[in-house]
């Protein structure tokens, strides 16, 4: 195990966001709660998945909700706790350990204030290895792991548990807990075993979001384009660079909906999202769709939420490949474009 400290936090919450495809919540938020909880309560110790003893109890912690609302309905600081010591009660047994369900600029960074301040360990690792919208859409529900028994909380100190029959419903259910707390909440789920969490979880994504932070600023120094270094890194490649000239979203229901339209050298590009970026076309044609993940960037290399995405911005849109456990039949089903109403077939970057 190895401790994380304040300056790390910072590594993490930007790497995060870059492979959060546009969600997983805001960065500077995340990076601002994680860091008090640290401040306060010391370092936190990040164990890596061989280091989990098979009978473990692990959680996974993470927002739910749109996250436009969350610049507005700022956190308190307290929800991961509230929802995490809420499912530890209904369980009735101490959990051992605490992972992000996601990688995302905030989801990342959810299980700190748990882990500093009562002790224990952060896994390195998460159920998606980027970021998706919904509840279910996790490696979990590959796996048969139930997000059951699942417990939600907000900043006014309310919270709830679901005892969902599938994970379809948790997301429904919990949807539905979210919208009447406002829209956004923090959630702890997924109880499982450190065996299951070996063999299911995607391991190292804090590692790889920690060398993805410190490779944006390492290029800077180095006067290198850091967007074509972004995607030499990830194994993908930038698909397009123009100016944002428009954007159009909503909160419906309890998500943040919309798209973005580019111009740059003679040429369109159009970003539909759904928290994350789900499609990217080029002059009406898709070149990249979930599972794939599709990252938005200023020239800078910082990433570019969707919810923060103005008229103006001029940024580059990057595409690579997602982990091969969303490229199998299964995984497509459950996070591929059908999943989301689209009627485009899937074409892999890479050509894998």
């Amino acid at each position: 195990m190895r401790e994380i400290g304040a300056d790390e936090l910072r590594h993490i919450a930007r790497g995060a966001a870059i492979l959060g495809t546009g969600g997983g919540g805001d960065p500077y938020i995340g990076r601002l709660v994680a860091e008090q909880a640290v401040l306060e309560y010391g370092p936190v110790l990040v164990a890596e998945l061989h280091e989990v003893p098979d009978d473990a109890l692990v959680a996974g912690i993470g927002m739910i909700g749109a996250p436009t609302v969350m610049i507005e309905k700022l956190p308190a600081g307290e929800e991961a706790v509230t929802a995490f010591l809420t499912l530890q009660r209904e369980i009735g047994r101490p959990i051992t350990h605490v992972l992000p369900i996601e990688v995302g600029g905030m989801n990342s960074l959810a299980p700190f204030p748990v882990a500093a301040s009562l002790g224990l360990p952060v896994l390195d690792a998460d159920c998606m290895g980027r970021a998706f919208p919904m509840v279910q859409m996790v490696v979990c529900t590959l796996d048969g792991v139930l997000a059951r028994p699942l417990a939600v909380a907000d900043e006014k100190g309310n919270s709830i548990v679901l005892d969902v029959h599938d994970n379809h419903w948790a997301e429904r259910l919990a949807r539905s807990a979210t919208i009447g707390m406002g829209c956004t909440a923090l959630m702890s789920s997924f109880p499982m075993s450190g065996k299951q969490a070996r063999d299911i979880t995607i391991p190292g994504t804090l590692t790889l979001a920690a060398k993805l932070g410190r490779l944006v600023e390492r290029v800077r120094q180095q006067h290198v384009d850091p967007c074509q270094a972004i995607a030499s890194f990830l194994g993908g490649e930038v698909l397009f660079t123009g100016k944002v000239v428009d954007v159009m979203r909503a909160n419906d229901p309890g998500f943040a909906k919309g798209e973005a339209r580019l111009e740059g050298d003679g040429a369109s590009c159009r970003l539909e999202f759904q928290n994350e970026h789900l499609v990217a076309s080029r002059d009406g044609e898709v070149v990249a769709s979930v599972p794939d993940l599709i990252c938005v960037l200023d020239a800078e290399g910082e990433p570019v939420p969707a919810e923060r995405l103005r008229y103006g911005q001029r940024v580059a849109v990057l595409g690579a490949p997602c982990h091969p456990r969303w490229r199998t039949p299964e995984g497509l089903a459950l996070v591929g474009p059908s999943a989301f109403g689209y009627s485009h077939a899937y074409s892999p970057l890479g050509g894998q």
